[in-house]
């Protein structure tokens, strides 16, 4: 139980018998959080201004009423009252060393699985599969991962799924260029390569003359004849897709494996193209869904279906499922993977780690998926915010070309590599001694320290927030940063390989622990505070949770470090006391960044 979680329990009983009205019994219980200034106090208690305002008394006066009526404990050092009617408090050192301790005896670090167990389906990732992944599939493929492995740690089931585009106008792209400006020899060679170059060749034969996607040209015109070959079943076009699939699919698997993400599912669209007609003709026969002009529209909540641009405008638009040529569209699409996810897996809930820019679709698909019958289903939009170069502007290279994965994670190495021999050179310069170590032992810290550096910038702020992509403050050794965590855990480490400790044993007998110093209760408080943070992350979908965190317990380990000796501590006991929390803090990082997605080094 976290700390929280106990003092919620504390006061629950006593708020339930003073409470006017009893189901906000809960919204108080919430008011209970940790202390804005450690000097008051632990955490603190908010609830005694609303309790008091509903019951018509003064918060000061409710407040001490509480306190009056809370049972004997032997955790509970003192509760006092303050300001407008806050009631802060202060837990016994002597729980606390004894709370810790119970801690770093458990390999779960003092978390509990969830109460109320669930089943989850975290759509994230989703890349076309035509081309190499790029910088706008970071944010879905890292906050979903940290999604994924938050919610399991917590003991939820949790089913990854990539849904992959493979059926799309990008195909249409490749069919036209293997047709007309393949490479054979290439192809035969290394046919992921090929296909890259020759996705990347017909959209630069498009640029040239303005095209998009949605746009006219003949190049693109032609581009999309041959998607509708495929989608009609052309024996040439559905050969060759099935033809490039396995390359295009090979092309993403490099990425995931550097990025440490491994996704349970990938369905693409062309897994739930034949079960598209269906899922229109149930909503038709439901009185869902309507023919409109020829087409079949779900109408907006409302009922309506506009009739012009500027009632739509007003209204919320109704959803197209079948266009009047008898295509279909992304929502009947995503409205038969939910059919799909809903009869396989059973989900209590089904999150969609998507861009922001796609509220509007997300808003109108989960309300039809509940009309059509789905309305005991969670439905989550986890929105992002967007990735910004130094100028504000999306992310691209200087040439103003979209940043693939593979070359933004090389760079990442790249610069994690030139870190560390940038701080091996000083650190012997300075008389430091420091482990000479082989190419392959660096090449795995400057992976570890890239790639980390490239997860935490995106997962450190909120999720719904814009970020500028720079990679002198991703791989700062100060700040809120991956590599300010892996120091820190490193150092952690370099302390038991300095004083030869045996861990074997240490873990063994795990010494006592005694808190002497406000440095050390510091850290024991926020090293008791972890179970909130990963419960926070888990019930609001927000992995920054878990990054505010880190930080506070670093910096109160820099302030431990700083003021307490531990390996020279004055007396063994004492030290041993302290080896204790310098283990469990090295633990608790790598736990935490585990969580994330991000690995940690033994040296740096």
């Amino acid at each position: 139980m976290s700390l929280v979680s106990a003092f919620r329990e504390l006061f629950e009983p006593i708020l339930t018998e003073l409470a006017a009205d009893r189901a906000k019994v809960p919204d108080y219980l919430a008011m209970i959080k940790p202390a804005a200034n450690a000097d008051h106090g632990d955490y603190q208690a908010n609830f005694a201004m609303a309790l008091g305002k509903a019951l018509g008394q003064k918060p000061q006066d409710v407040a001490k009423a509480i306190i009056a009526k809370l049972p004997p404990n032997e955790w509970l050092e003192s509760a006092t009252v303050a300001g407008p009617g806050f009631i802060n408090l202060k837990l016994k050192s002597a729980y606390l060393a004894d709370r810790v301790r119970q801690i770093a005896q458990d390999t779960r670090l003092g978390v509990t699985p969830a109460a109320k167990l669930r089943t989850f389906v975290i759509d994230y990732s989703g890349p076309n599969v035509a081309k190499p992944l790029h910088v706008g599939h970071l944010r879905s493929t890292i906050i979903g991962d940290a999604l994924v492995r938050i919610l399991r740690f917590c003991g939820h089931t949790v089913i990854g799924d990539n849904h992959l585009g493979d059926w799309g106008t990008q195909f249409g792209i490749l069919i036209y260029g293997y047709k007309h400006h393949r490479d054979e020899a290439a192809f035969q060679v290394d046919p992921v390569k090929e296909l890259a170059r020759l996705y990347i060749h017909v959209r630069n034969l498009a640029k040239v003359t303005g095209e998009e996607d949605e746009g006219g040209g003949e190049v693109m015109e032609a581009c999309r004849a041959e998607t509708a070959k495929l989608h009609a079943g052309g024996e040439e076009n559905v050969g060759l897709w099935k033809k490039f699939m396995p390359a295009c699919l090979e092309m993403l698997r490099p990425i995931y494996d550097r990025l440490d993400v491994k996704i349970d599912h990938a369905l693409g669209e062309s897994f739930y193209n034949p079960m598209l007609a269906a899922v229109v003709d149930d909503l038709l026969a439901k009185g869902i869904a309507v023919e409109s002009k020829g087409a079949v529209v779900v109408p907006n909540a409302k009922g309506v279906v506009p009739q012009n641009d500027e009632q739509q405008a007003k209204e919320e638009p109704p959803a197209l499922i079948r266009k009047r040529d008898g295509a279909f569209t992304y929502t009947t699409t995503d409205l038969a993977t939910i059919k799909y996810r809903a009869d396989t897996w059973k989900p209590d809930a089904m999150l969609y780690v998507v861009d922001a820019r796609q509220a509007l679709h997300f808003k109108t698909l989960f309300a039809n998926a509940k009309r059509w019958g789905y309305d005991n289903t969670e439905f989550q939009h986890i929105a992002f915010g967007s990735i910004l170069g130094r100028d504000k502007k999306p992310y691209r290279t200087r040439d103003g070309g979209t940043v693939e994965l593979s070359a933004l994670l090389d760079e990442a190495a790249k610069l994690g590599l030139q870190g560390y021999e940038a701080s091996y050179a000083e650190r012997t310069t300075h008389g430091h001694e420091v482990a000479e170590l082989s190419p392959a032992v660096k090449r795995e810290i400057a992976e570890t320290v890239g790639y980390g550096a490239v997860k935490y910038a995106d997962l450190s702020g909120n999720r719904t927030s814009d970020y500028i992509f720079d990679y002198d403050k991703m791989l700062a050794l100060e700040g809120n940063t991956a590599t300010y965590m892996q120091y820190a855990y490193a150092r952690c480490r370099s302390i038991f390989r300095k004083g030869e400790i045996d861990e074997t044993a240490f873990h063994a007998k795990l010494p006592a622990v005694v808190i002497t110093t406000p440095q050390e209760r510091a850290l024991v408080v926020q090293l008791l505070k972890l179970p909130e943070a990963i419960e926070s992350a888990a019930t609001e979908y927000l992995p920054h949770h878990l990054t505010g965190y880190l930080w506070d317990l670093a910096k109160a380990y820099s302030v431990f470090f700083e003021a307490c000796q531990v390996l020279k501590a004055e007396t063994p006991e004492l030290r041993d006391s302290r080896l204790v929390l310098v283990d469990l803090v090295a633990r608790v990082i790598r736990q935490v960044l585990n969580l994330l997605g991000i690995r940690t080094v033994e040296r740096m």
